[in-house]
């Protein structure tokens, strides 16, 4: 369990406990309903409290949340898990290519991310994952232990409060070498996978550079400020210049590169309890930096 504590600060004296945990500590309001009805869970000087009493600048707030439960049933699995960074809220991890990050109906027995979590966090607790990674790529994700930490941090999502910078490889060369990508992605009519840059779509932005170069194959710093699924691929697509190796957008080479060559290298973010900046990077696995040499 996970237990907030928190000294109310003098401008808020005389105001309701609700202002605090919502302005304050930031609890969601599904989050807030939830903990009404929890034995204990808000503290008020260390006695159970209504949203409603009236607190006191000084006063202690004491929050103690519950874990993530999984949802559903997770067969044990052993994956080796690379994890970069762990504390009692969050783990950021080093994902490998070409594993999944959730079970995958059409192949059961093979390994994924959210199964090798459950098993080595234990006893039915499950990690929520802020953003999530293609199966064909690799790098740095954050997994959160609590749904009031996963809010925290989906909230930060594509601000300065959380950043992501990726290393990629595109078929060909890129000119102009910098720019911006603003075109709206939806689904592809007909699938339920593959995305296109279309009018109704929603709005989808990407930062690219490139870093090294020649007629053959562009090395990319990319930076999505966005969300939207395959973006990156997409968006590089849509400029005529497809990820090496992506199958779905480009031409499929397994000779070259047995994955889309997207590689989640850095991550920035300031921790949303302690407040502490954190900052991670995550080298090319050897499949990429293979690549990169050709460029």
């Amino acid at each position: 369990m996970r237990t907030l504590d928190y000294a109310v600060p003098p401008e808020r004296d005389g105001q309701p406990l609700r202002t605090v945990l919502r302005g304050d500590l930031r609890l969601s309001y599904t989050l807030l309903k939830s903990l009404k009805w929890r034995e204990n869970a808000i503290l008020l000087n260390g006695s159970p409290a209504h949203v409603n009493a009236i607190v006191r600048g000084g006063d202690h707030v004491s929050v103690t949340l519950a874990e993530r439960r999984a949802t559903r049933e997770l067969s044990p699995c052993d994956l080796p898990l690379d994890i970069v960074y762990e504390d009692e809220d969050l783990l950021v991890i080093n994902k490998p290519a070409n594993v999944a990050m959730h079970p995958r109906r059409g192949d059961p027995d093979a390994p994924d991310i959210a199964s090798a979590l459950a098993s080595y966090l234990g006893d039915g607790s499950a990690a929520h994952f802020v953003s999530r990674l293609d199966k064909g790529t690799s790098g740095l994700f954050i997994a959160a232990k609590t749904g009031y930490i996963h809010d925290r941090l989906r909230v930060a999502l594509h601000s300065e409060g959380l950043r992501r910078e990726y290393r990629a490889v595109a078929v060909g060369r890129l000119t102009p070498e910098r720019g911006t990508v603003e075109l709206p992605i939806g689904r592809a009519d007909g699938s339920i996978v593959k995305r296109r840059v279309r009018d109704d779509g929603l709005p989808s932005v990407t930062e690219y550079e490139v870093l090294s170069q020649n007629d053959d194959f562009s090395f990319l710093r990319l930076v999505p400020r966005t969300g939207r699924t395959h973006q990156l691929r997409v968006h590089m697509a849509a400029l005529g210049h497809p990820l090496a190796g992506d199958w779905l957008y480009g031409v499929e080479d397994k000779n070259l590169i047995a994955r889309p060559a997207l590689h989640s290298y850095e991550l920035w973010f300031t921790h949303p309890v302690s407040g502490k900046a954190l900052h991670f990077t995550a080298p090319l696995p050897e499949d990429m930096a293979a690549l990169c040499r050709r460029c």
